[in-house]
């Protein structure tokens, strides 16, 4: 039986659709996807519109959204969204356009707070809610009604502290669209978690590159020598048995650490809801199409992705630790931040010269190991979006 998480679809990616045999083939290993999935302008505007504008996407923190009145403009898919909180608590989102001559209403990543939402070009003057309240100078023409003029919404959920958007308002709920995630995350309570640091990266490789990286260790003992210390590669199993649009696994801690950090030592308290098979492994799990949550015994890590063009993307990483490691005298995060740093940096290498390697006429699509099963299952999800020519695509259990 299909699983109802869906994205809302138009039709096939302007991709060579007969290359994706090999990614399906439920007789092989899987495959890459091929080039075109990771080169072509055209894939890439069909993601945005297919998967970025009709899925959930991460828009970062609510931390600095707690405020009645506080708002940030963040762009999202192809577009712009204004992220306000209302008098009633609730988080809302709309189009970053005013709905007089279209100016923005804020620019993106600027947090500010005022009571109401304001065009900074004619002055015209929203609540909250998003209804239009004023119009200063404004000569209305017969028949005006503005209540038919107030700033157009868009779908978002306030979901364990970050701010989801579906720009087309057709995705499954959050919880449905992700089953099988809540159970793994929940322990972790990032809703009550605090960003202790962020980097920010912008690196010459194809966003899902980024994301089929973070699902195989197989790799790990080739280029991450700080990693293997802390960690053996081959350990963990992947999370099977769920249908929500995401790919996960663990691994395991080498006996010394208690987390990822240089010496495996770490500065933070443990998180509170963890049993004792959580305070010994490291959960990894990629919710498409945009965030990689990485969740340790003492802090959870994100990578928040945002296409820029077929071959760069933005990366923002952040480390949320518990409030009463923050509230610690001193208490310094670099422990985490100065090891994933160090591993970052070598993936973002790493998938550069993969990056290049595909703009060569020697790529091949080659078979994936039993190391990198969960890579070949985040293809085939990326696949089936491809061949999906109807309304909704489905996508079954893995």
């Amino acid at each position: 039986m299909h699983s109802r998480r869906s994205l809302a679809l138009g039709v096939a990616a302007p991709i060579d659709l007969d290359a994706l045999a090999a990614v399906l083939d439920p007789a092989g290993s899987g495959a890459m996807l091929p080039a075109g999935a990771y080169l072509d302008d055209a894939v890439l505007a069909w993601e945005r519109t297919h998967l970025f504008d009709g899925g959930w996407v991460c828009a970062g923190r609510t931390t600095d959204l707690a405020n009645p009145g506080a708002r940030r403009a963040v762009a999202v898919g192809g577009d712009r969204v204004l992220l306000v909180r209302g008098e009633d608590g609730e988080l809302r989102g709309f189009f970053n356009v005013c709905q007089h001559r279209a100016h923005e209403l804020a620019p993106c990543d600027v947090m500010t707070e005022h009571r109401s939402i304001h065009c900074p070009y004619h002055g015209w003057r929203y609540g909250l809610d998003g209804a239009l309240l004023s119009t200063p100078r404004f000569e209305a023409p017969g028949q005006f009604d503005r209540a038919e003029h107030g700033l157009r919404p868009v779908a978002v959920a306030d979901w364990h502290g970050w701010a989801m958007v579906n720009l087309s308002g057709t995705a499954a709920p959050i919880d449905e669209h992700f089953a099988g995630f809540e159970d793994k995350v929940a322990p972790y309570e990032p809703e009550r978690l605090v960003v202790g640091d962020a980097h920010a990266y912008e690196i010459a490789a194809n966003w899902k590159l980024v994301a089929e990286n973070y699902h195989e260790c197989f790799h790990c003992p080739n280029i991450h020598p700080e990693l293997c210390r802390v960690s053996p590669p081959a350990s963990g199993i992947n999370h099977e048995g769920h249908d929500g649009l995401w790919v996960g696994g663990w691994q395991e801690l080498m006996p010394h650490a208690t987390t990822m950090s240089l010496d495996g030592s770490t500065k933070a308290v443990p998180l509170r809801g963890l049993d004792e098979l959580a305070l010994r492994r490291i959960d990894y799990i990629g919710l498409l199409p945009n965030v990689l949550v990485s969740m340790h015994p003492d802090y959870v890590m994100t990578h928040r992705l945002e296409p820029l063009a077929p071959d760069r993307t933005f990366i923002e990483c952040q480390w949320l630790f518990a409030p009463e490691s923050l509230e610690r005298p001193n208490f310094d995060p670099s422990f985490a931040v100065d090891f994933w740093d160090i591993t970052n940096r070598q993936d973002w290498a790493a998938c550069e010269g993969v990056q290049r390697g595909l703009s060569s006429r020697g790529y091949g699509q080659g078979p994936f190991g039993e190391d990198e099963d969960a890579v070949a299952q985040f293809s085939r999800m990326i696949a089936r979006a491809y061949l999906s020519d109807g309304a909704v695509l489905t996508l079954p259990p893995f």
